[in-house]
C-alpha cells in the first residue's frame, strides 16, 4: 500500500511524528486506498521557515515567469486527469465524471491566473510638482497558509495556491485530511513544473492538531480557509488579533424560490441538481425550496419523477448519478439530520434510508431524500447538512418566500 508523504523544502519527507493516516474508499469502506502523513506542529514550523526562506528569491521573480509555471502545471494536470480523477473518486466518492470535471477546472484556473502574471502590477500618477513621480506597485504580502475542504479537493486549493504564487507568494499549505492523497497528486504536479524548492509546502495532518499553529504562526501573513462557520469565526478572531490578512469561504443553506409564473419542469431540474449532485456536499448546494402554493402539487411530481432517476453507486461506475457521502463521520452527520427531520414533524415524502446489500458493499450511501411540510423553525430548514437531503417550503406568494429564504444566519 502506497505511503503517500509531505513536500516541504522541495523534498518529499515523512512527518516527524511518523504516524499514518490510513485512507478508505467510502464506496467500499473495506478497500484501503493509502497513508499520508499525520504531521506535527514541527512539521508546520519546519514548512514555514521553508516558505519564509524561499520568498526571498520568489518574489524578486518576474511576475511573467512565475505564470510560466502555473502554465505548465496546468499541462501536466490536464496529462494526469485520469489518475488524478480517481484517485479523488475513491478518497471522498464523488463521481468520477465530476473529479474529471473537477481536475479540468483546475487547469483552466492555472491558466487564468498564469496569464495575471502579464498583467499591470502598478500605476503611474500625476503630481502637482513637475518634478515629482508618483507611482503604485502591487507586492506579496509573504507566506500565506492555504486550509482547504475534502468537498473539492482539487478545484479549492488551486483556487487559492495559484493566484498566491503568482503574485509572488509561498505557501504553506494544509488539506483535509480525508483528501491528502488527492493533495499530494496536486503538490507533485507544481513540483514537475518547476516550482522552486519551499515555494509551495505541503502538510498533511489533523486540522484540530494543526489549525491554530498554521493560523497564528508569526511569519505567515495571510490566510485563505474554506470550510465549516465554527472553525472560520475562530480564524477569523487570531487573524484579526494578530492584524494578518485573511480570507474566509463558510457555510451556507442555498434557497430556491419558485413562483407559479416558473417553467416548472427546468424549475425542478435546476433544484435536483442543485440538492443532489456530488451528493448534496458543497457550500452552494440547494438544501431548501419555497414553492407557491398555486403550484406546489405539480413541482412535487415534478421532483419525484427526476429524483426517482437518480442511480446511487461507486462513483467510478461512470453510469452512476450519485455516488456516497464522504466518510463515515459525514454518513453519521446526514443519518442524524434525516432522523431530526422526522422527529420534529418533517414529512419524509421520498428516500431517507440508507442503501445496503451486495450492490452497496458496506458504502456509505444515502437515498436522495425530500422532506415536504418544512418550517422554518426545524433543524432541516436552518442547519448545513452537506448531504443529499432538501427541504420543500410551502408559501403564499413572493413576498413570504423572500421573508422566509432571508430568515436564517446565511441570510
Amino acid at each position: 500500500m502506497s505511503n503517500y508523504l509531505n513536500y516541504i523544502g522541495g523534498r518529499w519527507t515523512e512527518s516527524s511524528t511518523g504516524e499514518k493516516h490510513e485512507h478508505f474508499n467510502p464506496a467500499k469502506p473495506s478497500e484501503s486506498i493509502g497513508f499520508t502523513q499525520v504531521s506535527s506542529i514541527e512539521d508546520v514550523k519546519e514548512a514555514v521557515q521553508h516558505a519564509k526562506i524561499a520568498f526571498s528569491d520568489w518574489k524578486q521573480r518576474s511576475s511573467v515567469e512565475r505564470g510560466d509555471i502555473l502554465r505548465k502545471a496546468a499541462d501536466f494536470l490536464e496529462e494526469n486527469v485520469q489518475e488524478i480523477a480517481e484517485i479523488a473518486t475513491k478518497e471522498m466518492g464523488k463521481r468520477i465524471v465530476e473529479t474529471k470535471g473537477e481536475v479540468l477546472r483546475g487547469a483552466m484556473i492555472l491558466r487564468y491566473f498564469a496569464q495575471e502574471g502579464m498583467r499591470k502590477t502598478g500605476e503611474m500618477l500625476p503630481s502637482a510638482n513637475p518634478k515629482n513621480t508618483l507611482y503604485t506597485t502591487r507586492v506579496p504580502v509573504g507566506v500565506v497558509s492555504v486550509i482547504s475542504p475534502w468537498n473539492f479537493p482539487i478545484a479549492i486549493p488551486i483556487w487559492k495556491i495559484a493566484p498566491a504564487l503568482v503574485y509572488g507568494n509561498t505557501v504553506v499549505w494544509k488539506p483535509a485530511q480525508d483528501t491528502g492523497i488527492s493533495a499530494v497528486k496536486i503538490a507533485e504536479v507544481f513540483e514537475k513544473a518547476g516550482l522552486p524548492a519551499g515555494v509551495l509546502n505541503l502538510v498533511n495532518g489533523r486540522g484540530s492538531a494543526l489549525g491554530n499553529s498554521i493560523v497564528e504562526h508569526e511569519d505567515v501573513a495571510a490566510i485563505t480557509f474554506t470550510g465549516s462557520n465554527e472553525v472560520g469565526r475562530a480564524i477569523g478572531i487570531r487573524a484579526v488579533a494578530q492584524n494578518k490578512k485573511f480570507q474566509l469561504e463558510l457555510g451556507g443553506k442555498n434557497p430556491v424560490v419558485v413562483l407559479k409564473d416558473a417553467d416548472i419542469d427546468l424549475a425542478a431540474k435546476l433544484t435536483i441538481e442543485g440538492s443532489m449532485k456530488q451528493t448534496g456536499q458543497r457550500c452552494t448546494a440547494t438544501s431548501r425550496v419555497y414553492v407557491e402554493e398555486a403550484i406546489y402539487d405539480l413541482f412535487m411530481e415534478k421532483i419525484i419523477g427526476i429524483v426517482k432517476d437518480i442511480k446511487v453507486g461507486d462513483g467510478i461506475n461512470e453510469s452512476v448519478t450519485m455516488g456516497p457521502v464522504a466518510s463515515k463521520k459525514q454518513y453519521e452527520t446526514v443519518c442524524s439530520y434525516i432522523e431530526k427531520g422526522i422527529e420534529e414533524g418533517g414529512n419524509l415524502y421520498y428516500g431517507g434510508k440508507t442503501l445496503e446489500g451486495p450492490d452497496y458493499q458496506g458504502g456509505y450511501f444515502i437515498e436522495p431524500t425530500i422532506f415536504e411540510n418544512v418550517t422554518n423553525e426545524m433543524t432541516i430548514a436552518k442547519e448545513e447538512i452537506f448531504g443529499p437531503v432538501l427541504a420543500v417550503i410551502r408559501v403564499t406568494n413572493y413576498e413570504e418566500a423572500l421573508e422566509k429564504a432571508n430568515d436564517t444566519i446565511y441570510g
